[in-house]
């Protein structure tokens, strides 16, 4: 069996530390926050994620850019130039063109690797619900499975991978287009937050409207009790955006209803924060398929 190298996006919100352990190749993405360019590092070298939510909620402003076909290709073929074949996984194609590039960009060094296996799956995910999946793809590479039974594992069970999240901040998602600015303004006067989720194309859904902070995240759990299959034998992440206290509450209430023990949190990184503001928590696990809960509303 051929070697293989598994490689990824910050997107998936790992820390540097999951990152080692699961022995992966993280692309940093770009953003900008103010007069700054930076690159989301799993080391936070550029920018940590405290310091990022505290410069958004001081008011300044921050968009966030595709992965290139050339950043890509330099990735890709010091691996294949060493022998050994390249897996991509990444960022959903339902929120950006990132991982089209990567078609391209492993299209392209087919052509100059012939005898190398360069292969590409969209997770349909992000923050560490892509997180999630790569998990389970490197514990299955560590296993000993085949990247052709890797990719064939993903495309097969992504959407099982389960996002249940929620914004504190409305504003963020009126100035992505989300919502609008009179539903924005009414839902902060009412303590309105909504529960999102994403489709079986990759897409973020609003859910639902919950009043209070609390009723939200106990809403998370309440979604996972009814789809999440095996709880209590299966790894469940938690990301948050600078609330560890909001991560906190829900890993304790997974803990408690659903018997759950293996449980890992992190901060969700500036490039998804850019867009979801401070105070989301996001709740990832897998269960029946993600169109289970649409048809149910």
């Amino acid at each position: 069996m051929s070697d293989y190298r598994i490689i990824t996006d910050s997107n998936t919100d790992l820390t540097q530390e999951q990152t080692d352990r699961l022995d992966l190749t993280v692309i940093p993405m770009s953003f900008t926050i103010g007069d700054d360019s930076l690159l989301d590092y799993p080391d936070e070298r550029d920018l940590s994620s405290h310091e990022f939510y505290r410069r958004i909620a001081a008011g300044e402003t921050s968009t966030t850019n595709q992965i290139s076909i050339a950043t890509f290709t330099e990735t890709f073929e010091p691996y294949l130039a060493a022998g050994q074949d390249v897996l991509y996984l990444g960022f959903s194609s339902g929120l950006s063109g990132t991982y089209n590039n990567s078609v391209i960009a492993a299209k392209e060094l087919a052509s100059k690797y012939p005898q190398r296996r360069i292969a590409t799956a969209d997770t349909l995910a992000a923050s560490m619900g892509e997180g999630l999946l790569v998990y389970h793809a490197a514990m299955m590479k560590r296993g000993g499975a085949s990247l052709e039974e890797v990719r064939s594992w993903m495309e097969q069970n992504r959407n099982r991978m389960h996002h249940w999240f929620t914004v504190d901040d409305l504003n963020h998602l009126k100035r992505g287009g989300r919502i609008s600015g009179a539903s924005a303004l009414v839902g902060t006067m009412l303590g309105i937050k909504p529960v999102m989720h994403f489709d079986d194309q990759g897409h973020i859904i609003l859910m639902e409207k919950i009043r209070g902070r609390k009723q939200s995240l106990d809403t998370l759990v309440g979604h996972m009790e009814k789809t999440c299959i095996e709880p209590d034998k299966q790894m469940i992440f938690i990301s948050h955006s600078d609330s560890p206290e909001g991560c906190e509450y829900v890993a304790s209430e997974v803990k408690r209803r659903l018997g759950v023990t293996q449980i890992e949190t992190a901060p969700i990184g500036p490039v998804i924060g850019a867009h979801t503001g401070t105070g989301t928590v996001a709740l990832f696990y897998l269960g029946q398929d993600r169109e289970y809960e649409q048809q149910k509303q």
